[in-house]
């Protein structure tokens, strides 16, 4: 027992600061992505000829860029020959409908608070129940994450369980497949009412690189409301608890 309590003095205090102080990111994090359309020469598609998920369309209006289908990949970055677009640190990425991931150059509209009744029911505990609907396990791990020392969601009452009956909401990853339809149907019936849905990850939102197999739904939007949309491939645990936060209405840093 003493070389436990000596070996937790050694390790100091893990958990970060967040909220109070903005976190730390690694240098190599690839955030919202900006596309200066000043260096875009007129007819120049490249960079939508590039992007596998169709995340990048040009029309007559202009460049337009989805969120959730975006990979965050580097494809476009490399194939556009006048660096016209580079990702920025900005990790605040969840919004609250499908249509704010669509940006065609308006600034960009995080997730707003759940109403005041929904808040006073889910702000200060919050159970939700996590369906991997046939996805890489990457959006997955990155769940996961948020319930180690370092981030310690349960600090803000938020956790995982194991039944949905047990449950104020489900957190969605992965394209959903046809063989995992029914289960993640039954998962959000099994949850009392009023309950929440949480779309995490590119697959969930869009189908990520599976969109429009015909062996996937493209996402869970066709299947079961959604609340809270949280893209990336993977998202980052900041993202993910980011946006967690803000349906809560429990952010007062980072508005």
């Amino acid at each position: 027992m003493l070389d436990v309590i000596l070996a937790r003095l050694q390790q100091g205090h893990r958990t970060i600061a967040y909220p109070a102080q903005e976190p730390t990111l690694p240098d190599r994090f690839r955030g919202l992505p900006v596309v200066d359309a000043s260096k875009c020469p007129d007819g120049c598609r490249v960079c939508a000829e590039a992007c596998p998920t169709n995340a990048i369309s040009i029309d007559d209006k202009g460049l337009r860029l989805d969120l959730g289908r975006c990979l965050f990949c580097t494809d476009c970055l490399e194939a556009c020959p006048k660096e016209a677009i580079h990702y920025t640190p900005e990790y605040r990425l969840a919004t609250r409908q499908r249509g704010d991931l669509v940006l065609e150059g308006q600034m960009f509209e995080r997730a707003k608070a759940l109403d005041e009744k929904s808040r006073r029911l889910f702000g200060r505990s919050l159970k939700l129940r996590q369906v991997s609907a046939g996805g890489c396990n990457a959006c997955e791990a990155d769940l996961n994450v948020l319930s180690t020392v370092v981030f310690d969601l349960g600090r803000f009452g938020i956790q995982f369980v194991a039944s949905p009956r047990h449950a104020d909401g489900i957190v969605i990853t992965g394209p959903v497949s046809e063989n995992m339809r029914s289960a993640l149907l039954d998962t959000y019936a099994a949850v009392p009412a009023p309950k929440l849905v949480i779309a995490v990850g590119a697959c969930a939102i869009s189908g990520g690189p599976f969109i429009d197999n015909p062996e996937v739904h493209n996402g869970c939007g066709s299947i079961v409301p959604v609340d809270l949309f949280i893209p990336g491939c993977p998202p980052h645990p900041m993202t993910i608890l980011d946006g967690l936060l803000r349906l809560l209405g429990r952010l007062e840093l980072n508005p």
